[in-house]
């Protein structure tokens, strides 16, 4: 845990007040999940590997990592990356055995549609936008490029709107319709940070082999996103829940999402060096949003996601966005 005192030691006040509220926090698998990630990303590797052995100890007979009600089918995925990593540092076969497990499911077993798309809740045949964020990036790490790529078509043929640049919410598989169009802000932060993950993973071709054609792809598909998104930002630096209805409440965790995907973008060469500057303003009307508990608010808030509130996937990107700022180097 040496290295994580030093890391510790390296984050700032904001940082520290989040991170502590997160720790604190109740968390279903995806935010187990995303929380590992801003760990991984803060250089918090011990304490990402105990967040990943604990993800094992709840992994399911099918494979599903972190599993608490057990009722998503894609959320779990989120955790992969953690436990991947714990595996590599410590030669712990059971954790590697344990991610070659929840790959299995979300690559081979998962309920799907026809097309292969994945489903995202059991017992519907629901797509949800925030499955990119929970699959792409594990796809990526287990050298699944072109599964991740077909993931990322079936979601954006369902559910992205190519006049306004933004994606719906939710789509019924069995009556071919959405069931929830609205553009929520969450949901589009969901696509854009899960390919930029994906496509920082990618970066390490050691793990994740080629895949040149996914990474224009998926870059040119990001930046899509985020200008659109970014059309819809208001004077106070912020968005709405809905993103083109100004009358749904002020919402912190898409600038937040933005500024991770935007900057880890930057640093990594696919998005243009004066995307920097929108990420970090992005970054500053989050920090302007951390109460003194060190809860980032108003966002769309847990348990249901159906009113202003907290959430522990908002306190994880607004560390994954900080990390994020720390990563670009000026000109």
């Amino acid at each position: 845990m040496d290295d994580d005192a030093a890391a510790w030691a390296r984050l700032d006040p904001d940082q520290r007040r989040v991170l502590a509220a997160l720790l604190a926090m109740q968390r279903q698998s995806w935010e187990q999940g995303v929380a590992s990630h801003a760990l991984l990303d803060l250089g918090l590797t011990g304490l990402a590997e105990v967040v990943a052995r604990d993800a094992v100890t709840r992994q399911t007979a099918e494979g599903k990592l972190a599993e608490i009600e057990d009722g998503g089918i894609v959320n779990s995925a989120a955790n992969g990356e953690a436990v991947l990593r714990a595996a590599q540092h410590t030669g712990d076969a059971t954790l590697r055995e344990a991610f070659d497990r929840q790959v299995r499911w979300i690559a081979r077993d998962a309920p799907r549609a026809d097309d292969g798309t994945l489903l995202h809740l059991v017992g519907t045949r629901e797509v949800w936008v925030d499955s990119v964020y929970m699959v792409l990036p594990l796809l990526v790490l287990a050298g699944e490029v072109e599964e991740a790529a077909r993931q990322l078509a079936g979601h954006r043929a369902r559910l992205f709107d190519e006049a306004t640049g933004l994606y719906s919410a939710r789509w019924d598989e069995d009556s071919a319709r959405l069931t929830l169009a609205a553009p929520w802000g969450t949901g589009n932060g969901w696509v854009v940070a899960g390919i930029a993950r994906a496509l920082h993973l990618l970066g390490d071709l050691d793990v994740a082999g080629g895949g040149d054609g996914f990474r224009a792809a998926a870059a040119a598909h990001a930046r899509e996103v985020i200008d659109a998104c970014l059309e819809h930002r208001d004077e106070d630096g912020v968005f709405h829940d809905v993103v083109t209805d100004p009358a749904t409440f002020p919402e912190t965790n898409l600038a937040q999402m933005l500024a991770y995907a935007v900057l880890t973008g930057v640093a990594d060469g696919w998005l243009p060096a004066s995307y920097a500057s929108v990420g970090r303003s992005l970054v500053g009307a989050a920090r302007a949003r951390v109460d003194p508990c060190g809860f980032v608010t108003p966002v769309c808030g847990a348990p249901r996601f159906d009113r202003p509130g907290t959430s522990a996937e908002a306190q994880s990107f607004f560390l994954l966005a900080t990390a994020a700022a720390a990563a670009v180097v000026d000109d």
